[in-house]
């Protein structure tokens, strides 16, 4: 004797009359759905998982269904029914048979429940063939609204370089010019010096007295270098100057208001000027003097320049890790980098604003789209500038939780209402002015996290306090494999 496949229960068309999915359906079409579609019973656990492949839609005939979203590695329920008729899967499988869909939530029962199972196939088949012109008008809407979507995205993203080269070609400038103003000063403090060596070594200087203005002059770069870093008081730099100028005209030298601040600014006090006039004597005391001043000068400078050429490297350097050129789009990094990279790329934005930096030292390096983690650091503090109005604190601060990195970008804005809060990662959705937002900064932002990166991005606000939090996993493939729900 051999075991026969079991028949699946069918329902009737009348039966299927009582659903208000099909209530309006002729006889024939009912005819045919009672043929194609059939009853299925679960009765604990879950019915499909977020992210898997999209292969039936369930009606509800009895029981209990809820709904439930991935979120920060925890499912989150969203929807909980025991409505008769509600349906929820493959729903939208008529939007080309070729398209590979993914459920977008997850399905439990919370009791023994009863379905009306319609397969993807059978679903495109009938809504083309039923409906074709309802299938157009949606199919056109929802392509439309992608389209508009990635459109007004992509201008998102070009405007937003737009800002970032601005910024990047003021803050570019400033050191530029200050390197060029130096170059063009030293040019000419060393024809200066050339001047001035030419008159200590016109033969009436003996060598000994030469080499101890050349020891004075080492004396006075290492002086320099030591106090280029030093917050000199005003005070005391100015009683200084005063010291030096009085000394400077006892021992007739020309011009002592515009030598001695020079000579303070190095450290130089009355005694190294003493242990310099008893070097030269008095005769060449004022050539010596200036040969000094020069070399200080000329010292400042080349620090000037290459202050300036340093802070110039930092910035390209900056923009090359925030726009992550010649590297690969997925890769290991270091999230305080980006974070760092970022805020240099934003400097220009982030005028009168206090910047407080909490990163974790011990936070390890994570797999990630570098660029376009980049471009939620920008979103979320573009945001948090405009909140603040012109002034505030900006913080931001990553740490380890669990098998988890966070970011947390906060300001002290006047805060985001709740009725505005559930809506800010819509798209479209803007509280700036017409032509200053586009609506799609945060929901852009939350693709790539939630999407893209398997994390979490969520926001806590209050009056004077908000705190958009980033959560990224510290190991995507494990997280992947213990949880396949996250392939979505």
């Amino acid at each position: 004797m051999t075991d026969q496949a079991v028949e699946p229960r069918r329902l009737t068309p009348d039966e299927l009359r009582t659903l208000f999915l099909f209530e309006s359906l002729t006889d024939e079409q009912l005819q045919w759905l009672s043929e194609v579609g059939y009853v299925e019973s679960v009765h604990d656990g879950i019915v499909f998982n977020e992210g898997d492949e999209a292969t039936c839609c369930y009606v509800l005939l009895t029981g209990e269904i809820r709904l439930c979203k991935l979120s920060h590695g925890e499912l989150v329920e969203i929807n909980r029914t025991g409505q008769r008729g509600v349906y929820s899967g493959a729903f939208n499988a008529f939007f080309g048979a070729n398209d590979h869909k993914s459920y977008t939530a997850t399905m439990q029962v919370t009791q023994p429940s009863e379905f009306f199972v319609i397969s993807a196939e059978t679903m495109a088949t009938m809504m083309n063939t039923w409906f074709p012109m309802a299938v157009h008008l949606i199919e056109g809407f929802v392509m439309g609204m992608r389209r508009t979507n990635e459109t007004l995205g992509e201008r998102e993203r070009l405007l937003a370089l737009g800002s970032l080269s601005a910024g990047l070609t003021h803050e570019l400038n400033n050191p530029a010019a200050a390197a060029v103003r130096a170059a063009a000063t030293l040019r000419q403090r060393v024809s200066g010096m050339r001047s001035k060596l030419a008159m200590l070594a016109d033969g009436t200087l003996d060598a000994t007295k030469l080499h101890q203005i050349v020891a004075l002059q080492d004396d006075a770069v290492e002086r320099l270098d030591k106090n280029k870093d030093k917050d000199i008081p005003p005070m005391e730099l100015s009683d200084r100057e005063d010291e030096l100028t009085d000394w400077l005209d006892d021992h007739d030298v020309q011009a002592s208001w515009d030598i001695a601040p020079v000579l303070a600014a190095a450290g130089l006090d009355v005694p190294w000027m003493d242990e310099v006039l008893t070097a030269v004597g008095p005769k060449y005391l004022e050539g010596a003097v200036r040969w000094l001043m020069y070399t200080i000068d000329t010292e400042s400078l080349m620090n000037e320049i290459d202050d300036s050429v340093t802070r110039i490297s930092t910035l390209v350097g900056a923009a090359k890790q925030y726009s992550q050129i010649d590297r690969a789009p997925y890769q290991t990094v270091d999230l305080r980098e980006l974070l760092k990279s970022t805020l240099v790329m934003m400097s220009g934005k982030l005028q009168g604003y206090e910047i407080v930096k909490d990163f974790d030292p011990e936070l390890p390096q994570i797999p990630a789209y570098a660029a376009e983690l980049n471009q939620v650091w920008t979103n979320i503090i573009d945001n948090a500038v405009s909140a603040m109005g012109g002034s505030g604190t900006l913080t931001i601060r990553t740490r380890r939780d669990g098998a988890y990195a966070v970011v947390e970008i906060g300001d002290t804005g006047p805060g985001i209402p709740e009725e505005i809060r559930r809506r800010i990662f819509e798209p479209f959705f803007t509280t700036k002015p017409i032509g200053e937002g586009t609506g799609l900064g945060l929901d852009i932002s939350w693709r790539i996290v939630v999407k893209k990166h398997h994390g979490d991005l969520r926001v806590e606000s209050e009056p004077g306090r908000t705190v958009f939090k980033i959560v990224l996993p510290l190991d995507p493939e494990r997280e992947l494999e213990s949880d396949p729900a996250l392939l979505a």
